[in-house]
């Protein structure tokens, strides 16, 4: 799935204090597999549909999950559906946002899908608002309309270099946000684990008839290999990010994740010429500035909150 942030996620068990020292470990976790799993994707753009990776790599970790289970009872007894048809509607929400996150990532330069995703927070805000009618001072709605003023600068409408994959980008990053605000407190009341196998499960059952057009496999080792790292690191990244969530503050969580874009970027550069441009690199410091105030904000408030009880 895209590798997204969600700041404004609170902790998915509030009954006791956050553990941000072990939430630091798991979103630093996060954000070396989500990384990886971006160049992995790009990599295999170049044999295969991106509707066939994302395929093959929900239908492969569903398979290792599913073999897990037959071996490790352990592992078995933690997996519990108290909530299905919320798991259904996140699973295909997931599956839709990585379908268009993956899209993106073949399409455009990374540095620039990479500021896009950046938008989930901001999303997530918006959403939270219409859905679960939370108040929004002026100070947010401002940090909200900064934060699109920077997709603006990124996308540059009507300049000539907007691309339709831009628009995946946006989506991509808008019904991710919406399966973080639907599914809020899932990964608590039935397990990280079971949260990532009904999510991997429900995205290989969405995305067969997609696939099935354009099936492939990788032809060479790089291809493979490219394959083996976005199966291993998007494991790694769907699992750290529910954890991360689960023990820590969204505040304290949110300015780590932006080292996605130092990395990414990085890699771009090394790996295939990819040199941001002014406009990305503008808009990134807009994206993320917004998006900083907003997590900020939203850890202040809830300090707040907590202090009056």
């Amino acid at each position: 799935m895209p590798t997204l942030p969600n700041p404004t996620a609170k902790p998915a068990n509030p009954s006791h204090q956050a553990d941000n020292l072990r939430a630091l470990w798991w979103i630093l976790l996060s954000v070396a597999g989500s990384s990886a799993m971006a160049i992995a994707v790009r990599d295999l753009s170049t044999q295969l549909d991106s509707r066939m990776i994302v395929f093959l790599r929900s239908a492969i970790t569903s398979g290792l999950i599913l073999l897990a289970l037959v071996f490790f009872s352990r592992l078995r007894s933690q997996l519990r559906f108290t909530r299905p048809l919320s798991h259904i509607l996140r699973g295909t929400l997931i599956a839709a946002s990585t379908h268009m996150g993956f899209y993106a990532i073949s399409e455009l330069p990374m540095a620039t899908v990479t500021v896009l995703f950046f938008l989930a927070p901001i999303w997530a805000t918006m959403l939270a608002v219409l859905f679960q009618k939370e108040r929004v001072g002026f100070r947010r709605v401002a940090a909200i309309a900064i934060g699109f003023g920077g997709a603006l600068i990124v996308l540059r409408p009507g300049m000539g270099s907007f691309e339709p994959a831009m628009l995946a980008a946006l989506a991509s990053s808008m019904l991710f946000a919406l399966a973080l605000t639907m599914s809020r407190g899932l990964a608590q009341q039935d397990g990280a684990i079971s949260a990532y196998f009904s999510s991997v499960i429900i995205t290989a059952f969405v995305s067969l008839p997609f696939a099935w057009p354009v099936l492939a496999m990788p032809d060479d080792l790089r291809g493979n290999f490219a394959l083996l790292v976005l199966v291993i690191a998007g494991a790694i990244r769907g699992y750290a990010d529910i954890e991360a969530y689960r023990h820590g503050e969204a505040g304290m969580l949110a300015p780590i994740t932006y080292l996605r874009l130092v990395l990414i970027a990085a890699a771009a550069y090394f790996l295939y010429d990819e040199i941001p441009d002014g406009a990305t690199i503008a808009g990134a410091v807009v994206v993320i500035s917004s998006t900083l105030y907003i997590a900020i904000r939203e850890a202040r408030l809830r300090a707040l909150a907590t202090r009056g009880r």
